[in-house]
Formats: structure tokens, C-alpha cells, sequence
């Protein structure tokens, strides 16, 4: 299940850094990422992320994302290796019962989705931008708890 993962997060930063306008293409910079699949299995992943084409400035029908905010186009993509091995988090502070965690831009989704779906009990829910993570910690429990237990979903906040 770690490979699927990975390799829905690649394609998840290949289509929101390049524009790829076939299921060839797509498969060709997976490929270049280390990740090699059959046709069939990109259709299936592309249909559980619910990838669309739409015109891209030049004209062109690329793949895009059902929310761009998740996962803007940069102009200067780094490498898809380079994108994984980082988790996107910058930083996390708190106030009271709630934290803001800040991720790089298009992180804060897929932090937000790991540490809601651990069902963390000390932690209520979140709420995730495209570069901020709210979240609300239940009454009475410290932060230095929940820092401990992020530190298991989120590798770079030691």
C-alpha cells in the first residue's frame, strides 16, 4: 500500500507541475520517477484522483486535478524524487486548543488527509489550505503530546 501511495503523491505532483496531455506521457514521467505501471493501473489511479483534461494556456487539453488549489503549477518544478522525499512541512505553532501548521504550497492537503485519516483521539480535526493546516486539539492536552504523535506522520518536524 506504501507504493500506491507514493506513486499517487508522484502523480499527484506530476500533473500539477507539468503539462502531460496522454496517459503515455504521464507514464513515461512516472517511469523517469522510478515508478513503472501498466496502462491499465494509471486509468484507475488517474480515475480515483479524478483527474480531468482541460486547456491549458497554450490551447493544449492537459491533465489537471479536481481542485488546483491543492496542487498549483509551478513554473520551476523540481524533480519528482526531489518532491517526495521532502514531507512539505515548514512549521507548526499553537494557541490554546488550536495549532497552524505551514507546508509548502500544495503540502497542506495530503499532511492534513495522513493526519486525519491515523485518528489521532488527542486531535479533533483539520483543516487544510493550499499552504496552512488548522488544527484543533481536544481540551487538556499538551502540546508536546501531540508534537510527539505528528512527529510519526509528519518525518520533518523533529
Amino acid at each position: 500500500m506504501k507504493i500506491k501511495n507514493s506513486r499517487m503523491e508522484a502523480l499527484k505532483m506530476l500533473i500539477s507541475s507539468k503539462e502531460l496531455g496522454s496517459q503515455e506521457e504521464v507514464l513515461m514521467e512516472l517511469e523517469k520517477a522510478g515508478f513503472k505501471l501498466t496502462q491499465a493501473t494509471l486509468s484507475r489511479d488517474l480515475k480515483q484522483l479524478k483527474v480531468a483534461k482541460a486547456a491549458s494556456m497554450n490551447g493544449k487539453y492537459v491533465y489537471v486535478l479536481p481542485n488546483e488549489t491543492m496542487y498549483k503549477r509551478v513554473s520551476q518544478p523540481m524533480p519528482i524524487n526531489e518532491m517526495l522525499r521532502h514531507s512539505g512541512y515548514v512549521s507548526i505553532n499553537f494557541s490554546g486548543n488550536m495549532g497552524v501548521i505551514k507546508t509548502r504550497p500544495g503540502y497542506a492537503s495530503s499532511i492534513a488527509y495522513n493526519i486525519d485519516s491515523s485518528d489521532i483521539p488527542q486531535i479533533l480535526g483539520t483543516i487544510a489550505g493550499d499552504d496552512t493546516i488548522f488544527i484543533v486539539i481536544r481540551e487538556g492536552v499538551d502540546t508536546s503530546e501531540i508534537l510527539e504523535t505528528l512527529s510519526t506522520i509528519i518525518p520533518d518536524l523533529n
